[in-house]
């Protein structure tokens, strides 16, 4: 084998090698901008609209979604130009964070859908309260007129 069979050998070894590391340390980056478990669980708040905007504020993944597009590049790249000798846990880990980022998102709508609800259904008691609180009073009103 030529002196250059053996540079360019050894140079693929290398972009093998720092490939692999940009694929984890994008998996690392999107795993460490996932949600706390506390940040979704112990939310603090003086109503129920303040519960939802704090858990939707928790639930937001866009660095996420930016760390895990990148380690898909990556891994993609490292794949095509087969330059990994065993990535299955690469693969795997790429996955795992692709369901919990699912699973975030359906959350994320379901807690949007609510906090849009809630004020809208607020609204609504109290309009039917007052409602009520009217009608008793004209009923009272017109008893007392009806006894003098």
């Amino acid at each position: 084998m030529s002196q250059s069979g053996l540079d360019d050998e050894e140079l693929f070894g290398e972009a093998a090698t720092e490939i692999r590391a940009d694929v984890e340390d994008h998996l690392a980056a999107a795993r460490d901008a996932l949600p706390a478990a506390s940040a979704v669980w112990d939310v603090e708040a003086d109503n129920t609209l303040g519960v939802l905007n704090g858990l939707r504020t928790a639930l937001a993944v866009e660095e996420v979604e930016e760390h895990l597009r990148d380690a898909k590049k990556w891994y993609t790249i490292g794949e095509r130009a087969d330059a990994f000798e065993d990535a299955d846990d690469l693969a795997e880990e790429i996955e795992r964070i692709e369901d919990v980022l699912d699973d975030l998102a359906e959350v994320s709508d379901a807690v949007g859908d609510l906090a849009s609800a809630i004020p809208e259904l607020r609204g609504e008691l109290e309009e039917l309260h007052a409602a009520g609180e009217d009608e008793a009073a004209d009923e009272d009103e017109a008893a007392g007129e009806a006894d003098e």
